[in-house]
């Protein structure tokens, strides 16, 4: 019995993945991003395809999934611009607000990238913005603001010297 790459290939069908060269759940920098269509502007991501559970009754990705994806993505990005590794004597990071804005839906077996960024900060807040696209189009974009605490949980801690330069670094505005 023929695999479906050779059966599409019988029908002049294209089989490629446009995904075969980015690694996927893997940080992904600006030149990977651009090579599977996401704008110009994005530094940081990750590749990854839908699954079958990330679907609702409507089969097409929940919109749940998408946050879970965002948070995906936060995680390693703390690290990427040095707000925290989660150790002990690092800040502690509170999601303040987060919203989404749905623009298509994504269905199964659909590759996609996730990514972030900082728009702008304060001396303990940024805000970040994250997209979902599929070939270079924006499926869903959403909004957080991110707040830095000491180990206490109450006292606003500065961002370090560090984030705020790999802030500055990507474009995002800081305080006048």
């Amino acid at each position: 019995m023929p695999t479906p790459a050779q059966l599409a290939k019988r029908q002049g069908v294209s089989m490629s993945d446009p995904f075969a060269h980015i690694p996927l759940v893997t940080p992904l920098n600006a030149t990977q991003l651009q090579s599977v269509g996401v704008p110009k502007g994005w530094n940081y991501g990750l590749a990854d395809r839908v699954r079958f559970h990330e679907l609702d009754a409507l089969n097409h990705v929940n919109n749940v999934a998408y946050f879970r994806w965002f948070e995906s993505i936060r995680i390693p990005y703390f690290a990427h611009v040095h707000v925290t590794s989660y150790q002990d004597d690092d800040p502690q990071v509170v999601l303040a607000t987060n919203y989404a804005r749905y623009f298509k839906p994504l269905h199964l077996g659909d590759n996609y990238v996730i990514t972030a960024r900082t728009k702008s900060f304060r001396n303990s807040s940024f805000v970040m913005e994250y997209g979902a696209y599929v070939d270079g189009e924006l499926m869903c974009g959403s909004e957080s603001v991110i707040v830095t605490l000491e180990q206490d949980g109450v006292t606003k801690r500065p961002l370090r010297t560090e984030t705020i330069q790999v802030f500055l670094s990507e474009g995002a505005e800081g305080p006048a």
